[in-house]
């Protein structure tokens, strides 16, 4: 997902364009918005953390984008594309290096294992939102 931060400072078309070039496969994409209670549901493994009121109401300050990525290995290779969630300890080229603002801007969400990436993708599509992996390999044969 892209943040309200990144959104805001226009940073989606570079965002993008970094994940494709990492290999990634943008399977399902849409732009939306979440209401407090939306970010609350999503964010709830969270709820007991001292940053969790700042990061719903951040998440909720305006639209995201939010995406389903198809690659082998996504979870893991999307981790270090992305880079580590404080952007002045993220490494050089990664995407919270480049746009993120603070630990708390951090320009980006991922999903940490692959059951939060179908937790995570179920929140924002329905299964009929997004390309299976079969379908991506078969319109790649064009």
């Amino acid at each position: 997902m892209i943040k309200p931060g990144a959104v805001h400072n226009k940073h989606i078309g570079h965002i993008l364009s970094k994940i494709e070039e990492a290999g990634f496969t943008i399977a399902a994409i849409k732009t939306t918005r979440l209401s407090l209670e939306d970010a609350a549901e999503f964010y709830a493994e969270h709820k007991d953390k001292p940053f969790y009121q700042e990061l719903i109401e951040f998440m909720s300050s305006g639209p995201i984008i939010a995406m389903v990525l198809l690659k082998e290995n996504a979870v893991e290779d999307f981790r270090k594309l992305i880079g580590a969630t404080d952007p002045a300890k993220a490494a050089e080229g990664t995407i919270r290096k480049l746009f993120a603002t603070s630990k708390s801007h951090n320009a980006v969400h991922g999903s940490d294992s692959d059951a939060s990436a179908e937790r995570e993708s179920a929140f924002f599509f329905s299964r009929r939102e997004f390309l299976r992996s079969d379908e991506v390999i078969a319109s790649m044969e064009y």
